[in-house]
């Protein structure tokens, strides 16, 4: 996949290993999702930040990167790092182990989560380019090329007879949205009208599999 002037590779999990910076990006986490609603009394299985993080540890075992940064709502509220219980916040520590962490703030989560590791930011810059959670944000990195999460991109298409929705990486000239990679974050077509200002141009949604396939505007369809 090129970004830009950059080469990187959409891993099938939905998260985005940035080659030259060995820097592994994942968007909206969403920890606690589960333990937030049961607080509401809405009450679902609550496994979902273990399921998270085991699928994160696996993909962080596969390519051993340097850096890892998350795009934001990486909880579900402002509390969910103090939700944690005790064996998910020693996977989580484990996997920030011999290499920078980096959260960056989202509209969940907008105040730093407390006692989980990791630096905290609004945004941040790399090789170039622009990380933040909202994509078209006002910038503070001023950058040729934008990642971001927020809108939880995902693709609908016709394949073989079926029609499949899929969480997919939605990427233009000078902006990629990444997919959620939570367990139980939900996902918005492609072809929402929020997303056209953003892709101005058209989009290729790169959707999820076994591994990712390229599936350019036309044929994506609405729900």
């Amino acid at each position: 996949m090129l970004l830009g002037q950059h080469t990187a590779t959409a891993d099938p999990s939905g998260a985005l290993l940035l080659r030259e910076e060995r820097m592994l990006v994942v968007a909206d986490l969403h920890l606690e999702k589960g333990s937030s609603y049961a607080r509401r009394r809405i009450f679902l299985p609550p496994y979902d930040t273990r399921a998270t993080l085991e699928r994160l540890a696996a993909v962080i075992d596969s390519h051993a990167p340097r850096t890892v940064v998350a795009l934001g709502d990486s909880f579900h509220d402002d509390g969910g790092g103090g939700r944690l219980d005790a064996g998910d916040r020693e996977r989580l520590a484990a996997l920030q182990r011999g290499r920078q962490w980096i959260w960056i703030t989202g509209n969940h989560d907008p105040s730093p989560p407390v006692g989980v590791g990791g630096d905290v930011v609004t945004e941040m810059s790399a090789g170039g380019m622009a990380l933040r959670h909202i994509p078209g944000s006002a910038p503070d990195c001023r950058a040729a090329f934008e990642l971001a999460g927020h809108l939880h991109p995902v693709a609908k298409v016709a394949s073989r007879g079926q029609v499949v929705r899929r969480r997919c990486f939605a990427l233009g000239p000078g902006r990629c949205v990444l997919p959620a990679f939570g367990a139980y974050a939900g996902g918005l077509n492609v072809r929402d009208e929020v997303f056209a200002p953003l892709f101005p141009k058209g989009m290729t949604a790169h959707v999820l599999g076994r591994r990712t396939f390229a599936i350019a505007s036309p044929q994506l369809l609405p729900d």
